[in-house]
């Protein structure tokens, strides 16, 4: 299958159990596949002058406020909003909002 396109549609009502045991089948197949999981702060463009003018201490302003959102990504693509916490010393990130699908779908590459 090489987009959705085929993928067979599910019946919003209610499903036999017969179907959703084959749906929950095709997760399975699905669920231990490993995907990159992303957190971005921000970002900003320099010139590569700047970048090896860089050293211990100097600091890069970003295109974010600090009180903004962060952009958590599956595989570059979009999923959800964030914001950093600590949980037994390390940093976590506490999901805050998830993302439209249409958005969630804009980063996926279509291979025909």
């Amino acid at each position: 299958m090489s987009d959705m396109s085929d993928a067979p549609m599910m019946d919003p009502r209610g499903e036999d159990s017969a179907s959703r045991m084959a749906a929950n089948r095709q997760f399975k197949l699905l669920a231990d596949i490993p995907v990159r999981m992303s957190v971005e702060v921000g970002s900003t463009s320099l010139r590569l002058a700047e970048v090896m003018d860089l050293a211990e201490g100097s600091i890069v302003e970003l295109d974010r406020q600090a009180d903004e959102l962060l952009d958590i990504m599956v595989n570059g693509a979009l999923i959800a909003k964030g914001e950093v916490v600590t949980v037994n010393g390390r940093y976590g990130i506490r999901i805050v909002d998830i993302a439209a699908t249409e958005t969630r779908m804009a980063g996926v590459e279509r291979r025909g």
